[in-house]
């Protein structure tokens, strides 16, 4: 698979192959997505700063698979949606360059309402 539309396309024959798109509607599809995200969470849960960027190499092994299904189930509800995952980040990306304006934010995290 090298691009998003492979991901997409295989997905899609995984859960028709096993006849899944009745239980995938885009309420089950986002829940899913959120216990993939909290399972991907717990790999750094209790690590510091430092640790979280110098996994064990098992660790990062399974931080890879949890990103994956997190990546899966993602493209699944924007399939299940017809949304078009390249365009709405282009236009996200559009959106929080205004937002976030280089002269008033470089190196700060405050939220944008705070500047």
């Amino acid at each position: 698979m090298k691009t998003l539309e492979d991901i997409r396309q295989r997905a899609a024959k995984f859960a028709d192959d096993r006849d899944w798109q009745q239980f995938q509607s885009p309420k089950n599809l986002a829940m899913a997505l959120s216990i993939e995200v909290a399972e991907l969470l717990e790999h750094f849960q209790w690590l510091t700063e430092a640790q979280s960027k110098s996994l064990e190499p098992e660790t990062l092994a399974e931080v890879a698979d949890e990103i994956a299904d997190v990546q899966l189930y993602l493209v699944r509800l924007a399939d299940e949606l017809n949304i078009d995952i390249v365009q709405s980040v282009a236009n996200k990306a559009d959106k929080n360059e205004l937002k976030y304006p280089v002269d008033k934010v470089k190196g700060s995290a405050k939220k944008y309402t705070r500047y």
